[in-house]
């Protein structure tokens, strides 16, 4: 169905129930009660985990299925979005124009970079694309500041041209929309001490990623990705038989580039502010690990990854001293303070401690990500008995 074999379908519709359903499960927990603060069901979050789940989705085409590791990638993710407030302030409020012009000037200067950069490989091509970002960063920030805002960046205001939108009273407040619909119009459902919140832009965004990790399916099944595969595999064997790899490359660095575009159009229709931030070395290094935690060259796994990073990021982030002692406020005040105390540096402004440890545990024990550690558990759970079965896998007779 929809071209896709029938386990590919299951898990479509398997990442679609849960991605429509994120309201529900990111909030297991009573409002009101000490473990509330683990919840992450505000808009947000949700959207800043569908956002940059397409962000490392498109990373993962080029890395996991070419090996090509991109240290540069912000650099698209930060075209893009100031490609988007641009239509903003020039053409309209909706984000439909916004969010096809940033993939297109996102895909167009991937193909400047990509045609430069893949002259090279290993290592050198790593550092060419990690060189452009930082350049692009730099002239965002200072040079290019007529066009970019510097270092306060660029947002609509009310004097802004807008040709396709009618003017706006002297300080109204111009808001992002899709025909009408306000990107940040929210709803709440109450059930009991439950608070569960729906977000307009959340549920466009996520209707976007899972449209982009559709053609994620489609690209990794069809024979272009296989040749991918193949670079990745031996690219010096591949072209021995003839084939030129570059074209490949070059294509699968573009559409991963316009995945990036994508992701920062969205992140200005979700919040109509830029700077130059997105394009630093710093948002590079965090699809890279995303990608990498998830399970490169996996489906799934770097949307599991960008949202494993952006919890920690929001929530475990926000966990300080005052929310540990209410924790553990019934123990003893000994056993209270010493939990407090080694617990405490792993999480707030520690929570890159945590990180790091977890990205260290995931790449000695489990290579493939958590995609890995989940059919593990699979495995183990649907490991079969030996007493019902015979060394070979066949059933032996009963007694």
């Amino acid at each position: 169905m929809l071209g896709l074999n029938k386990k590919d379908f299951g898990l479509l519709i398997i990442v679609a129930i849960l991605t429509m359903a994120a309201p529900f499960i990111l909030n297991p927990f009573p409002e009101g009660s000490a473990m509330a603060q683990f919840n992450a069901g505000y808009p947000d979050l949700m959207q800043r985990l569908v956002i940059f789940g397409i962000f490392a989705i498109g990373f993962n085409i080029l890395f996991g299925l070419t090996g090509y590791l991109s240290f540069g990638h912000a650099a698209f993710l930060g075209v893009g979005s100031y490609a988007a407030i641009w239509m903003m302030k020039l053409l309209t409020m909706n984000v439909i124009p916004a969010i096809v012009v940033s993939i297109v000037i996102a895909g167009l200067f991937a193909l400047l970079v990509g045609w430069i950069s893949l002259r090279r490989s290993g290592i050198y091509f790593s550092i060419l694309t990690l060189a452009f970002a930082q350049m692009s960063y730099a002239l965002a920030y200072s040079v290019l500041t007529p066009i970019t805002g510097g270092e306060t960046g660029l947002q609509p205001k009310y004097t802004d041209p807008r040709i396709l939108d009618g003017a706006l009273e002297a300080g109204q407040s111009p808001r992002a929309n899709l025909f009408g619909l306000d990107m940040r119009a929210s709803s709440e459902l109450v059930m009991g001490n439950w608070v569960f919140t729906f977000n307009a832009g959340y549920y466009i965004a996520a209707i976007v990623m899972l449209i982009a990790f559709y053609m994620s399916i489609r690209i990794f099944r069809s024979p272009f990705g296989m040749m991918l595969r193949a670079v990745k595999s031996n690219q010096q064997r591949m072209n021995y038989t003839g084939l030129n790899s570059k074209p490949y490359t070059l294509a699968a660095f573009v559409i991963s580039g316009m995945y990036a575009g994508l992701a920062g159009g969205l992140l200005v229709a979700m919040d109509t502010q830029v700077g130059a931030e997105r394009m630093f070395w710093t948002a590079s290094g965090e699809v890279v690990l995303m990608t990498i935690l998830g399970g490169a060259g996996t489906l799934i796994g770097p949307v599991l990854g960008a949202g494993l990073i952006k919890y920690m990021e929001n929530i475990v982030s926000k966990i300080n001293k005052g929310v540990l002692e209410q924790w553990f406020a019934f123990m003893p005040d000994g056993i209270e303070d010493l939990l407090v105390t080694m617990i405490y540096p792993f999480v707030g402004k520690g929570w890159h401690l945590t990180l790091g440890i977890i990205f260290m545990l995931v790449v000695i024990f489990l290579p493939g990500g958590l995609v890995e550690g989940g059919q593990r558990i699979g495995r183990l759970f649907g490991r079969k008995k030996p007493s019902d079965s015979s060394p070979d896998g066949s059933k032996t007779p009963a007694e």
